[in-house]
């Protein structure tokens, strides 16, 4: 058999203790309510000298002979139902609905009790004093009701702990304990419907022996209303709470994702339909965790521009025609690198590489569309427009040129800036593409970055990207010479930093 652990034989004996102490408790105030009714109920001159000697010694022994059963009968059998909790496993399905309806069997347990001592009472009323029979009847089934809702109440709260173990990570299937119907029924039974119908019996007792004096019904009428005012109240404090509780929950975990914390769940602790919401939040709370660990996933994968382009459009095929600044940079003897390094350092070097070009690119607010092997691929005003693209790819590229001279001597590499028109859109098939651009500006920046790997500084932009960028930036560029690039029927005018 596996060790408890402490902190499990802790709630143990506690939920013990609680359930004990519900126990007395409830049996404590059944036989309250018995004496109270009693004094008020009982016909003149009321119980003879006899009955009230039997009664005297039967009420204290009954509830002490209650409270032993119902702890051997109800509270052990209660704990044997949660012993998965002890045994440190999760509870199967059966020992799961069990556990969510020992508070019902504990109720049951009382109601069995009461239903005994009812009879039980009542058989002593009509061997001792036949004519206070029905009177005593209806005393000691008036106590059974609010015993047996005192017995369940007390339960549901006493074994929250072990609701809570229960439904971690779960969720009822269906309300298993009757539900919030069952447990404002218990309310109303307990703040209104008993005393509300000791009034009623008062009366119609009053009424049929008529020989109930005014002072006396008058005393039992206000004794009785003060209970519905005053215990009402109690109840429908205790109903408020019982009902709010889990909905303040859900309510301060939804604020709590609301700021962004997706990783906040709540205990499931009520059979109810309660329960089910507070299940259901934590449901929702994994899905959307998922869906933005997905979403960051995602964005890491096509750049997190065109992950959000994604979630607000249409997906489809095709793409539309716009001006776009294109910046493609290529390290320079990679073949000859990955030929005389380790894989290890290769991988290092890339990596330290590519750091430079997707800071330099996204403070640029440019999207790096693609890593080719070695080489990247980066856009400026798709796939969202944006003015002064020439200007951020211009400042990009010098970004990107100083940090690789500085930061990754032993990889250097070329990098070219061209601006015109292309076709940006999703491209492949239905059920596997990707966003890029296709067109021109492409083309050239390529073949710029094929040059620029022979040329000091190592960056070269076309000078239609020069025209397009802002004068403080064109400022920073000076023309050299015109270049027919492979591929192109017209010469491309080429610019270096000045």
């Amino acid at each position: 058999m596996n060790p408890v652990h402490p902190e499990i034989a802790a709630l143990r004996r506690r939920v013990q203790g609680l359930l004990t102490a519900a126990l007395i408790a409830t049996n404590v105030i059944g036989a309250l309510v018995v004496v109270g009714l009693a004094a008020l109920l009982m016909p003149a001159p009321g119980m003879s000298g006899d009955l009230v000697r039997v009664t005297a010694i039967a009420v204290p022994v009954y509830v002490v002979a209650a409270v032993a059963a119902g702890t051997l009968w109800g509270t052990r059998g209660a704990l044997r139902t949660l012993r998965w909790a002890a045994d440190g496993r999760r509870p199967t399905d059966a020992e799961r609905t069990a556990s969510l309806r020992v508070p019902l069997r504990l109720t049951w347990v009382q109601a069995a009790l009461w239903g005994i001592a009812t009879l039980l009472f009542g058989g002593l009323a009509a061997l001792v004093q036949p004519a206070v029979m029905l009177t005593e009847l209806l005393v000691v089934a008036f106590a059974a009701v609010v015993v047996c809702a005192i017995a369940y109440l007390f339960g549901e709260l006493a074994l929250r702990p072990y609701a809570a173990l229960a439904l971690a990570g779960t969720a009822p299937p269906r309300p298993v304990t009757g539900g919030v119907n069952l447990r404002m029924l218990l309310f109303w039974c307990l703040g209104t419907g008993v005393p509300v119908a000791g009034l009623v019996v008062t009366a119609a007792l009053a009424w049929v022996r008529g020989d109930v004096s005014t002072t006396k019904l008058a005393v039992s009428v206000i004794a009785l209303g003060l209970v519905v005012l005053c215990f009402g109240l109690l109840v429908t404090v205790f109903t408020a709470r019982a009902v709010v509780t889990p909905i303040a929950s859900v309510r301060e975990a939804l604020d709590r994702v609301r700021a962004g914390d997706f990783a906040t769940r709540i205990p499931v602790y009520d059979g109810t339909e309660l329960g089910l919401l507070q299940a259901g939040f934590n449901g929702m709370a994994a899905g959307l965790a998922e869906r933005e660990r997905l979403r960051d996933l995602f964005g890491r994968h096509v750049g997190h521009e065109v992950a959000d382009e994604a979630m607000r459009t249409a997906t489809e095929l095709g793409g539309t025609v716009r001006t776009v600044s294109v910046l493609f940079v290529d390290l320079v003897g990679s073949t000859a690198l990955a030929a005389s390094r380790p894989p290890e350092e290769v991988v290092g070097l890339l990596n330290r590489f590519f750091t430079v070009v997707v800071d330099e690119v996204a403070r640029h607010h440019g999207l790096v569309n693609k890593f080719v092997g070695d080489a990247a691929l980066a856009i400026f005003g798709a796939p969202a427009p944006r003015p002064g693209h020439a200007t951020c790819a211009l400042a990009a590229g010098r970004a990107i040129a100083r940090r690789l001279a500085e930061e990754v001597p032993d990889g250097p590499a070329g990098i070219g800036v061209a601006t015109g028109d292309a076709v940006a859109g999703n491209v492949g098939d239905p059920r596997r593409f990707e966003y890029t651009v296709i067109g021109d500006p492409v083309n050239e920046a390529a073949r710029l970055t094929e040059l620029a790997k022979h040329t000091p500084g190592r960056l070269l932009a076309a000078w239609t990207a020069i025209e397009a960028a802002a004068a403080e930036e064109a400022a920073r560029w000076s023309a050299t010479e015109d270049v027919l690039l492979r591929g192109r029927t017209r010469p491309t005018t080429l610019a270096v930093p000045r």
